[in-house]
């Protein structure tokens, strides 16, 4: 599944995009998500929880993808 995120700032944190698009259900499982090398960010797996994510670039995890704006 693809979904759009809007960005209305210049980035957003990892953990926190996996959990207001509900990737997550909260912020812990987001960070756990990370840490264990689930989620992949423009393609390559990510394990940085503060990871800045900017317009342009995609996350990916189990299977969802999220496109931010």
């Amino acid at each position: 599944m693809t979904q759009r995120f809007k960005l209305e700032s210049e980035y957003i944190e990892l953990s926190k995009l996996l959990k207001v698009t509900g990737l997550c259900d909260s912020g812990g499982m987001a960070k756990v998500a990370i840490v264990e090398g689930q989620v992949k960010v423009d393609g390559s797996v990510e394990t940085r929880k503060g990871r800045k994510i900017r317009k342009g670039q995609v996350v990916e995890l189990a299977g969802n993808r999220i496109e931010v704006q």
